[in-house]
């Protein structure tokens, strides 16, 4: 079945050029999509010569506002619901579109996407998640930064939509879920995320509770689905991603210390290609807003043509599994088992 994709054109350190680069290539992996390109017509129809599947798939909807990299929220809710990203969250809620996919101004595609869209019910606050690669496979990450702060209810909730993530977007049966803590003991951590674990375990969702986690199982894949506030998900994110610059910068370096050590990178060429392929992040480019009553989806500001493509796959995902579907669905299955468990208030 066709499906319409909102695409903010004008979002991005690269934009427009590698926006409309990984809309073609998107294009050409589903070749179903059609796109609706948000943005400057003018600095939009040049880059379409040449891509002549994409020319006949793709309709330009003019508008020469864009949400500026450093606008705060506030000023995007006021002046910025004509601007490309605005419009392109717009077409989601009008049914126009089956998702929206931007990589411009987090904060504001957030605040726009919760304005517009509104959230899902039984959702108080969306979280931001994306997928981050492990020993095993790829384990799903949230919140990554939406909300500094969560009670109980709120991890409960993003337990509830993380674990349906992962059954649309890693096509897994039954993911495991773990909350993010200091220690695997159930006494460790505050009462928030005791009280979080100990809703999850009462209820009777289909959800495999795996207790607590540690920072190191994040990439030790121990579950399919960490979940944890935004603080310390944005924190922990940021650490990871410093962490794979660092070893990626050294291991550089070892290489170029003497003639043996360049001949062993040599050997170990198609090794080394084989683990940047396994590492690189534009295979998991691509964070959905989880909680919005609508498939919204932040590509990476810095991303190139290949990272935008699997940004808009993800959408894709999400859109044709039914995902806010699922998620309302187990949220409302959570409302009935509450009462035979420990009550979860929010703050």
């Amino acid at each position: 079945m066709p499906l319409t994709i909102a695409i903010d054109a004008m979002g991005g350190d690269h934009a427009p050029q590698v926006v409309i680069a990984g809309a073609d290539m998107a294009g050409q992996r589903h070749p179903d999509l059609n796109f609706l390109l948000y943005g400057d017509e003018a600095a939009l129809t040049p880059l379409m010569a040449g891509r002549q599947a994409l020319q006949q798939r793709a309709t330009i909807e003019h508008t020469a506002d864009l949400v500026a990299p450093d606008a705060k929220p506030s000023h995007v809710l006021r002046h910025g619901r004509q601007s490309s990203m605005g419009l392109a969250i717009e077409a989601v809620k009008d049914g126009r579109a089956s998702a929206a996919v931007s990589a411009g101004n987090t904060g504001a595609l957030m605040a726009l996407a919760k304005f517009v869209l509104k959230t899902l019910p039984g959702i108080e606050r969306p979280a931001i998640a994306s997928l981050m690669p492990t020993r095993r496979r790829e384990t799903v990450f949230l919140d990554l930064g939406a909300n500094a702060e969560c009670d109980a209810a709120n991890l409960v909730q993003f337990a509830v939509m993380g674990e349906v993530f992962a059954r649309a977007v890693l096509g897994i049966a039954k993911p495991t879920v773990g909350l993010l803590n200091i220690g695997t003991e159930d006494v460790k951590g505050h009462e928030t995320i005791r009280q979080a674990a100990a809703a999850l375990r009462a209820s009777h969702l289909p959800i495999e509770f795996r207790g607590f986690v540690e920072g190191s199982d994040l990439t030790s894949g121990k579950v399919d689905v960490v979940v944890t506030d935004g603080f310390t998900g944005n924190v922990a994110l940021k650490v990871a991603e410093g962490t794979v610059g660092l070893y990626t910068h050294h291991l550089r370096e070892a290489f170029k210390s003497s003639f043996l050590s360049q001949l062993g990178a040599l050997l170990a060429k198609p090794a080394l290609s084989a683990l940047r392929q396994r590492l690189d992040p534009r295979r998991y480019n691509g964070a959905m807003f989880l909680g919005v009553n609508g498939v919204v989806v932040k590509s990476h500001g810095g991303t190139d043509a290949l990272g935008f493509a699997n940004a808009i796959g993800v959408a894709v995902d999400l859109a044709r599994q039914g995902t806010n579907e699922r998620i309302t669905a187990e949220l409302r299955e959570l409302e009935t088992s509450q009462p035979a468990g420990p009550q979860v208030q929010a703050s």
